[in-house]
């Protein structure tokens, strides 16, 4: 049975609660061993916005689908964004901030449009925020911290397969990645990235054996 199409139930229900404006936020490359990570915003106001047609979670979408989405979704939206962090700055960060710094360079590039009150991530872990500081002894200063974030976040597991702003974003974040790796895959033809996206494929772990890395790969993980 095919899996029923996200909808927009809980932002409506978010509208309702006094949340006007609402962002869903989705993420795609986590699990690459080269490329960057990238992270979907897609804006709406949920107490006027329609139903989408034919936009799903962005793993269920065939590539030209998903490519003939792009422009339906970014007229729908009231903001939308896509940010990146390269393959040397998850070296350098981790995974988890490095989601952090492709999250907030969307959201950046988004809220110079419209700001929302409300961030819906997809998943159980919320790598949008500052993580907090550990609790200091009363003879230490605590180090300064970051001004909190001026939106309510709150991760949904399967987010992006049941509410609509988060399936959307997650269109968008796949796209804009694809294109990313495509356009390599025409520098570094041995990897496969045109077909496989930088995921660990057999045929791409190989390639890696036998050409070395490049400095698009995450040279800090495990890649053959």
């Amino acid at each position: 049975m095919a899996a029923a199409a996200p909808t927009l139930d809980w932002e409506r229900e978010l509208a309702a609660q006094g949340y006007a404006v609402v962002a869903g936020c989705d993420e795609v490359g986590r699990g690459s061993l080269a490329g960057p990570v990238s992270v979907g915003v897609v804006i709406i106001r949920p107490g006027t916005a329609v139903e989408l047609p034919g936009v799903k979670d962005s793993k269920l979408l065939r590539p030209a689908v998903r490519e003939a989405l792009v422009p339906a979704i970014e007229d729908w939206a009231e903001a939308s964004a896509v940010g990146h962090a390269a393959a040397h700055e998850i070296d350098a960060l981790g995974l988890v901030a490095a989601l952090r710094l492709a999250g907030t360079r969307a959201m950046a590039q988004a809220v110079a449009t419209v700001a929302p009150d409300f961030v819906i991530l997809d998943g159980n872990q919320d790598w949008l925020c500052e993580p907090v500081q550990a609790g200091l002894d009363l003879f230490t200063l605590a180090p300064p911290q970051a001004p909190p974030a001026p939106w309510r976040i709150e991760t949904r597991i399967k987010a992006d397969m049941t509410c609509l702003s988060v399936a959307a974003a997650s269109v968008l974040a796949k796209v804009a990645r694809d294109g990313i790796m495509t356009g390599l895959d025409g520098q570094f033809p041995a990897f496969g990235w045109a077909s496989n996206m930088g995921y660990g494929t057999a045929a791409h772990r190989a390639a890696i054996l036998e050409c070395g890395a490049t400095d698009y790969h995450r040279k800090t993980w495990r890649l053959v």
